[in-house]
C-alpha cells in the first residue's frame, strides 16, 4: 500500500565557500555566478529543484555573495533598455532568473561545514521534508535525478541521497555508501556512511554527490553533531544517525535510501570539469552546437 508523505516543495542550497580552486577569477565574483555557457552555475541548480516541483529556494550565503542575490532579483533598468530596443529575446532571458523561484536568503556566518549550512535553515525548513542541492554539482536537466529522489521520499519516507559509482581509487574524496538492494534497480537502502574513507576501508565505490531529500529530523540530530573531518559538522555523520536510528528500530524517523544516478553530472567546482561542462553544453545547443562542434573539431584536427 503506498504511504503518503508530506509534500515537499522548499530546496535548500548551500553557498557559502570562497570558491578559492578558481582564484583569481572569484576574488571578487562568487564561484556559483562563473558562466556555464551563457547561464551562471547556480541558475542550472535553481532550475533543477524548479523542475522537481520545489517552488521554494533559500540559499545559505556569506560575505561577498550579494550578487546570487542580484541575479534572481529584478534589474529594472536594464530590462526598460532591452524593452526600449525591441529586444524580445534578451529581455526574456533576463526576466527568467527572477520569475523563477520564491528565493529566500540567509547568511551562514561562521563556516563550520555543509551539516552547519544545512542546520541553518531549520527556522525556514521548519518540520517538512526538503531538498539539498550543492553548487558544485550540475546535474543535466535532461537527467532528473532530484525528481525521481523525490519520487522515492514521497513513496517511502524518510530520507534520500543522490549515489554515484566512482573509480574506487577516487572514493576517498567523497563521502561513501554501504548499501542493500531493494526492489528497484536504480534504489538502495543506506546501511552505513563513511566521510572520505581511507584507501581500502571505503563500503562500497559508491559516492554520495549533492543531492539529498531529507527528512527535518536531521536538524535535531545537526544540533548535537559534535565537529568530525577537518573540524566541521559534517552532514554525512548526521544522515548515518537517521540511518541508525530506523535500522535499530523503535524509531519515527523513516530509513535512508539512496538513488544511484548513472546519467550526466558535471563538477564545477573543478577547473577541468567546469571547462568540459561548458564544453558539452555549447555542443548540446541548437543555437551554438552546430557552428561550435565545426570549430571543435577542426581545433582538435589542426591544433593538436
Amino acid at each position: 500500500m503506498t504511504q503518503s508523505h508530506p509534500r515537499i516543495s522548499k530546496a535548500v542550497i548551500p553557498a557559502a565557500g570562497l570558491g578559492t580552486r578558481f582564484l583569481p577569477a572569484t576574488k571578487a565574483t562568487p564561484k556559483e555566478m562563473l558562466p556555464v555557457v551563457d547561464k551562471p552555475a547556480i541558475q542550472y541548480v535553481v532550475e533543477e529543484a524548479v523542475s522537481a516541483g520545489l517552488s521554494d529556494v533559500l540559499m545559505i550565503t556569506g560575505r561577498n555573495k550579494r550578487p546570487l542575490e542580484d541575479h534572481f532579483d529584478r534589474n529594472y533598468e536594464l530590462e526598460e533598455a532591452l524593452s526600449r530596443k525591441g529586444d524580445a529575446g534578451r529581455l526574456a532571458r533576463v526576466q527568467e532568473s527572477s520569475d523563477l523561484a520564491t528565493m529566500h536568503y540567509v547568511r551562514q556566518g561562521d563556516p563550520r561545514g555543509l551539516g552547519h549550512a544545512v542546520l541553518c535553515a531549520a527556522p525556514h525548513v521548519g518540520d517538512q521534508p526538503f531538498a539539498v542541492l550543492l553548487g558544485d554539482d550540475l546535474i543535466d536537466p535532461r537527467d532528473p535525478l532530484l525528481a525521481r529522489m523525490v519520487e522515492v521520499q514521497q513513496r517511502e519516507g524518510g530520507s534520500v541521497i543522490a549515489l554515484m559509482e566512482v573509480d574506487p581509487a577516487q572514493i576517498h574524496q567523497y563521502g561513501c555508501a554501504a548499501v542493500k538492494p531493494t526492489g528497484d534497480s536504480d534504489v538502495v537502502q543506506v546501511t552505513d556512511l563513511v566521510e572520505k574513507p581511507e584507501a581500502g576501508e571505503a563500503p562500497s565505490n559508491l559516492a554520495i554527490i549533492g543531492r539529498y531529500v531529507l527528512d527535518p529530523a536531521i536538524f535535531g540530530i545537526l544540533r548535537e553533531t559534535e565537529p568530525g573531518r577537518g573540524g566541521e559538522i559534517q552532514l554525512t555523520d548526521a544522515i548515518q544517525k537517521l540511518a541508525d536510528a530506523h535500522l535499530a528500530g523503535g524509531s519515527s524517523v523513516g530509513p535512508v535510501h539512496g538513488v544511484v544516478f548513472k546519467g550526466r553530472r558535471y563538477d564545477t567546482g573543478d577547473r577541468g570539469d567546469y571547462l568540459r561542462a561548458i564544453v558539452r553544453l555549447a555542443c548540446e545547443r541548437e543555437d551554438l552546437g552546430p557552428e561550435f562542434r565545426a570549430w571543435l573539431r577542426r581545433f582538435v584536427t589542426e591544433e593538436m
